[in-house]
């Protein structure tokens, strides 16, 4: 009998997106033949689950879980390749599965995430299970537990793309959930100007002075200008700096909206599906031209 390597099965694995187990039992009863063992996990998966792997996923969905009388919460953001499967029930089944998942079991990673028990197997075992019988590439992207100081208000917009959770001290509920669509509106960077990284503050600078510069500003003005820009960018990249969106004189910032009500936010978490992926962007006109020039050829 051949020997089943590790660099075997993850190399089926990653053309099959099939579960580690059920690679290793397919090697075996292939004899190795890499080929023969793909074929198996076709039969049994399904040709839809054949290098779904190797697709972008950047659609999918924010699913939230709010247990513990609003102490407690969690967010979790599930890709998959188009906006049709996010809306299928099994997939939103599975993203909501996953942040009570989360809430309750607190794992460190997404990896210990998909180990933990789900329906009759794992976590993984129902992904995998779902790529094949639905036929895209999922994958759970990242998540988070909030354990709140205060009470926790949670918002979810636009078809589950965008998912928010904040923890409000002080207040009532509606300040809450005001704040909450606030963030989905506003899509603040950080809490305040400490929350916000260092290198995009140091771009705005920069892109600052060389517009001073082009303008022809003096260069005694230039440092001063760039302080300005800054200034400015953290007011709009910062929840508590951002002007209230159902502020009545379309002044008032949340900072000071907070102020009024005798409230503090300790902590929000914002995720909006798709941030930061990569999209394929096909140009159908290309492949048109590419298929004639190939039948001439």
């Amino acid at each position: 009998m051949a020997e089943i390597t590790a660099a075997m099965v993850k190399e089926l694995r990653e053309k099959t997106d099939a579960p580690m187990m059920e690679c290793k039992k397919a090697l075996a009863e292939a004899g190795g033949d890499m080929a023969k063992a793909e074929e198996i996990l076709r039969v049994r998966l399904g040709n839809k689950a054949s290098k779904a792997a190797s697709r972008i996923a950047a659609e999918g969905v924010v699913a939230v879980e709010v247990a513990g009388d609003g102490k407690l919460a969690s967010i979790v953001e599930v890709n998959c390749e188009t906006d049709f499967v996010a809306k299928n029930e099994e997939f939103l089944a599975f993203a909501k599965n996953l942040a009570q998942l989360v809430a309750q079991k607190d794992p460190a990673d997404v990896a210990a995430l998909s180990a933990l028990p789900l329906g009759a197997g794992t976590v993984e075992a129902v992904r995998a299970a779902l790529v094949g019988k639905i036929g895209e590439n999922m994958a759970i992207r990242r998540f988070q537990r909030l354990a709140a100081k205060g009470r926790i208000a949670s918002y979810v917009h636009g078809g589950a793309k965008i998912g928010v959770l904040v923890d409000v001290s002080g207040g009532d509920e509606q300040l809450a959930k005001d704040l909450a669509m606030h963030i989905a509106a506003s899509k603040p960077k950080a809490l305040d100007a400490s929350g916000v990284p260092a290198e995009l503050v140091e771009v705005e600078r920069r892109i600052a002075l060389e517009k001073a510069r082009e303008a022809g500003k003096p260069e005694a003005m230039l440092e001063k200008i760039a302080d300005g820009a800054v200034q400015k960018f953290l007011k709009e990249v910062t929840l508590l700096g951002q002007v209230f969106v159902k502020a009545a004189d379309g002044k008032q910032t949340i900072e000071q909206l907070l102020k009024a009500k005798g409230a503090t936010v300790n902590a929000f978490v914002l995720y909006v599906v798709g941030e930061g992926i990569e999209k394929k962007r096909s140009d159908f006109a290309a492949e048109v031209a590419a298929q004639a020039a190939a039948a001439r050829a």
